[in-house]
């Protein structure tokens, strides 16, 4: 797949002077869109659209401080159909706009063409295996919470600490199904998984479909197929590490892509640093599916 992956990047050198269709890029991948933006996000460290827009502005950087064009034909020449439109998106990457950097000669930021490859730290292993899951209905509490990738998440405790006992207790009663017992649900609203952009964040329990939620939220999950990873490690550092290596290093070396849905977090509350059992399901197809 990292070869693959590779050809789109040479792909995306190949139009960023033209339009740029990111569905042809996941076909370079041999891959779908939505598995293909977020396995990007999480072996750049950044969003396509970010990579893209800095590559272009430094092609464009250059342009202009040559000053062999008009700065227009430059907008156009990347995409840009007004000189304004250009501009915001020069000073978002250069900090200047493109009138001044050509004025004074500006040191501009360049944005380094990536290729990908797998480096394997270390000689532990990731541990899991695949379930095919029948559909179920998650029932429990919700809230919208910005991402946060390192270090634990306040809008996350905020929600886990406002659960009354009463709702934790039912939660319990209406748990039937794996993952057993009461579970995290990360539902991501964005492809990019960009720091600070949102998702639906849950605490709550595996049902049957159609089991009534009574007063609390419901999500209904379609059957699919889902990898399973265990593991052991301090809270909630070894959680967010186990979620970057499953995005850049097993889905790469592996057969699996990711598809939509709830990824679940099983793990046993403890104080931070402390080390903890802990179970992610993260809802997968086979690749080319």
């Amino acid at each position: 797949m990292l070869d693959r992956l590779n050809q789109a990047l040479d792909h995306i050198e190949s139009r960023l002077d033209g339009e740029l269709d990111v569905a042809e890029l996941a076909r370079i991948a041999m891959t779908s869109e939505y598995h293909f933006r977020r396995l990007f996000s999480a072996l750049a460290g950044m969003p396509l659209s970010v990579y893209v827009r800095r590559r272009r502005m430094t092609l464009a950087g250059a342009e202009v401080l040559a000053g062999e064009h008009t700065l227009l034909d430059v907008a156009v020449r990347y995409g840009y159909g007004s000189g304004e439109a250009f501009a915001r998106a020069f000073r978002s990457v250069h900090g200047i706009g493109p009138g001044e950097a050509r004025r004074t000669g500006a040191a501009l930021t360049a944005q380094p063409r990536m290729s990908f490859r797998v480096v394997i730290e270390g000689s532990s292993t990731m541990r899991y295996r695949i379930v095919e899951r029948e559909a179920f209905r998650f029932i429990g509490r919700k809230a919208r919470i910005p991402l946060v990738h390192e270090g634990v998440n306040p809008a996350g405790a905020a929600l886990v600490a406002s659960l009354e006992p009463g709702e934790i207790a039912r939660m319990k009663e209406l748990a039937d199904g794996e993952p057993a017992g009461v579970l995290s649900a990360a539902v991501h609203l964005s492809e990019s998984r960009e720091e600070g952009t949102e998702l639906d964040y849950w605490i709550g329990v595996v049902t049957p479909p159609g089991t009534p939620a009574g007063e609390l939220d419901a999500l209904e999950v379609p059957a699919g197929t889902w990898a399973v990873f265990d593991d052991r490690g301090p809270y909630p550092a070894a959680l967010q590490e186990l979620w970057r290596d499953v995005f850049t290093q097993w889905f790469p070396s592996g057969p699996y892509t990711s598809r939509p849905g709830p990824e679940l977090l099983r793990t046993v509350p403890v104080e931070i640093g402390a080390e903890t059992d802990s179970q992610l399901w993260i809802p997968v197809e086979r690749s080319g599916a």
